[in-house]
């Protein structure tokens, strides 16, 4: 079966690459296991869950507030600066690295998704890039943002949009697939 760029798909080659090394897959049954530690945690721990954390090779600054309903991947790829607040539900499908700046704001239900599949490689071999929200940016509920993109600082990722390329600083996007709204770019868009 095939769709658009995408070659066919190898069941047998796709099932039998190893996307992870021996270490890796060590240190995810790990994680999994921490993760009621850190899934049961009382709401104010914010400190505990940062510790933690920071203990599976997390990059966490100073005064951040991640929920405990938070689903963090793999804490090692992940780098929150000072002052960063992820939501009741949010996903950070940390595969590739996921980068967040100071101040910054991942609401309730967000899904970062720092992974995909290489769909010109029958064996849809597992691809990782990276994510980053720059400062002061605000991704707001449900909204999805998908492998290799970059908010710019201080932009607002509207609830429930679908990001799927980057936001320039100072923005407003909306929609499915995500549109700018308002900011110093919204004229050249209409």
């Amino acid at each position: 079966m095939t769709s658009g760029n995408s070659s066919p798909i190898d069941v047998g080659l796709a099932r039998s690459h190893a996307n992870w090394t021996r270490g890796e897959l060590m240190r995810r049954a790990l994680w999994a296991c921490m993760k009621p530690a850190f899934a049961l945690s009382p709401r104010l721990a914010w400190g505990w869950r940062a510790w933690l954390l920071r203990r599976f090779g997390a990059e966490i600054g100073r005064g951040v507030h991640i929920w405990p309903s938070a689903c963090i991947a793999i804490p090692w790829t992940l780098h929150l600066e000072d002052g960063v607040a992820v939501g009741d539900r949010a996903q950070l499908y940390s595969l590739g690295r996921i980068t967040i700046g100071a101040g910054a704001t991942v609401s309730q239900g967000a899904h970062l998704c720092a992974g995909t599949h290489d769909t010109s490689d029958p064996a849809r071999r597992l691809l990782r890039p990276p994510i980053e929200i720059g400062a002061g940016a605000w991704v707001a509920a449900d909204a999805f943002i998908g492998p290799g993109v970059s908010i710019g600082s201080n932009a607002i990722v509207g609830a429930r949009a679908v990001v799927v390329r980057d936001v320039p600083s100072d923005v407003t996007v909306a929609g499915n697939p995500a549109r700018i709204l308002s900011g110093s770019d919204a004229d050249a868009i209409k």
